[in-house]
């Protein structure tokens, strides 16, 4: 079976998370990618300063921030089959943090109030 290797070759935000991404093939896709952006990675994007500041990385053939979020370029191409996909990722990511978040709260000495030990 043969895959095709695609590589971007512009992008631009034209929405506060949305890109408007140029393929080696001409292809011109406008993504949101709203869906994904959940996690440790991904989740900073969701500011729209830090989503604007999207990078092209040409070597890679993909877009790069500077946390090192990046998505793969086949994924960006074929983003209606794989839109789904990634927003289920993501809302395991945000449901991880949010498990780990009540853990940490959990494990918080819990304030006392002013009440005093019993002699």
């Amino acid at each position: 079976m043969h895959h095709a290797l695609h590589r971007i070759t512009s992008v631009k935000t034209v929405w506060p998370h949305t890109l408007r991404l140029v393929f080696e093939d001409e292809a011109v896709r406008d993504i949101d990618l709203r869906p994904a952006l959940e996690g440790v990675v991904f989740g900073p994007l969701q500011d729209p300063a830090v989503f604007s500041r999207v990078a092209l990385d040409a070597e890679a053939g993909t877009v790069v921030w500077p946390n090192g979020a990046d998505f793969d370029p086949d994924t960006l191409y074929n983003w209606p089959q794989h839109k789904e996909q990634m927003a289920a990722m993501a809302r395991r990511w945000t449901k991880g943090k949010q498990v780990s978040e009540t853990r940490l709260v959990a494990a918080e000495p819990q304030p006392t109030y002013g009440r005093r030990k019993r002699q």
